[in-house]
């Protein structure tokens, strides 16, 4: 059986495939701001083991990391509309991987606070530092280092997980696969390319926070 190679045939999809692109870019970056944030503030509740709320975190933690995250994604847009929150599937998409990073980064800068010495939170305490000014100066700089290494591979993971956002019609790059898919039946051409670009976007990403990392953590 002979095949005939045909790319020029799938590039002419450019503009879509640009686009689906960038979308993916712009979710998974919006996604880590947020996320991160969240995981930030989680990990801090659970630290600090605030009553009640460490609970609900400690819930929302082990939900999110024992279900898969297509169903989360299904769950935010067709589950929400059941309650009269009715969003788009860019939006449902962007929520979804948010509190799927969010959890995930709970319990990584979780790690990270357990790693800090007690020596340094005594050092905190004697200078008459309140609770939240000791995480905030004193541990949790210090924390994010040691655990940054796991931040980017999970910021990789959402990335990738983004295609997943084609099942509710995101136009992401996935989406845009399968849409010029469906049209030429150029499937290894396709997944050809969608497959090399996610593959540069998860290079990219690694080199870009690796850098970033190193002037944020750079004399400290």
């Amino acid at each position: 059986m002979r095949y005939h190679f045909d790319f020029l045939a799938v590039l002419e999809y450019w503009p879509l495939l640009v686009r689906g692109a960038l979308l993916t870019l712009v979710l998974t970056f919006i996604a880590i701001v947020f996320g991160t944030l969240l995981g930030v503030a989680g990990a801090y509740i659970r630290s600090a083991r605030v009553p009640v709320l460490s609970a609900v975190v400690a819930g929302y933690v082990e939900l999110i990391r024992n279900t898969p995250f297509i169903v989360q994604l299904f769950f935010v847009f067709f589950g929400l509309p059941s309650l009269g929150l009715k969003i788009s599937a860019v939006e449902a998409a962007l929520l979804a991987m948010t509190l799927n990073l969010g959890a995930y980064a709970v319990e990584i800068v979780r790690a990270g606070i357990e790693s800090i010495g007690r020596g340094q939170l005594e050092a905190g305490e004697a200078l008459g530092m309140t609770r939240f000014q000791i995480f905030l100066h004193v541990v949790l700089l210090p924390a994010l280092r040691n655990v940054y290494p796991s931040l980017i591979s999970q910021f990789v993971i959402l990335m990738l997980g983004s295609s997943v956002a084609s099942q509710i019609s995101a136009e992401e790059l996935t989406f845009a696969g399968n849409f010029i898919q469906s049209r030429d039946f150029r499937s290894f051409e396709v997944y050809f390319i969608i497959s090399a670009v996610y593959l540069v976007f998860a290079f990219a990403i690694r080199r870009a926070f690796g850098v970033i990392g190193r002037f944020a953590f750079a004399r400290r």
